[in-house]
């Protein structure tokens, strides 16, 4: 089972309309309350065994979490998405399936500022701890640094 189509019709079936294929029918979209539930489905009942990437992208009208996940088997991958609330982008972190996500997710709050709730360690990866801001967004200033 690893055309995007079988899987988001074998998700549907399980978790109803929480579950969708995006409207280029290259992504499964994910209600941000389930993807626990479904990212664990996926690892257990697929091929897409590989956690290969988090990330997220700022849209003028939310944020939305991006999961990679890739077949050991035929090297596909399958991307899963979550829109998240612009003003509180919070989602639960995926290191209860792969542990792989721990790094993954600090980098993606450390840029973008999503919470991930439930991470044993959210934290600055990248930037300095005491950086203002989330340098990938949208919105974040930059400014030219004083002359010396």
């Amino acid at each position: 089972m690893n055309n995007i189509k079988d899987v988001a019709e074998g998700l549907i079936t399980k978790f109803g309309t929480k579950v969708g294929l995006s409207e280029d029918e290259k992504s499964l979209v994910v209600a941000a309350e389930d993807i626990i539930d479904v990212l664990q489905e996926i690892k257990e009942n697929t091929d897409y065994t590989f956690l290969e990437d988090v990330t997220a992208v700022d849209y003028p009208e939310c944020f939305t979490a991006v999961y990679h996940l890739l077949s050991l088997q035929d090297g596909q991958i399958l991307r899963v998405k979550a829109n998240l609330d612009k003003e509180n982008p919070q989602i639960e972190s995926a290191v209860s399936v792969w542990n792989s996500a721990n790094v993954m997710e600090r980098e993606t709050y450390d840029l973008m500022g999503i919470i991930f709730t439930d991470h044993p360690d959210l934290k600055r990866v990248l930037c300095p701890d005491d950086f203002e801001g989330h340098p990938l967004r949208k919105d974040f200033k930059v400014e030219a640094a004083p002359r010396q």
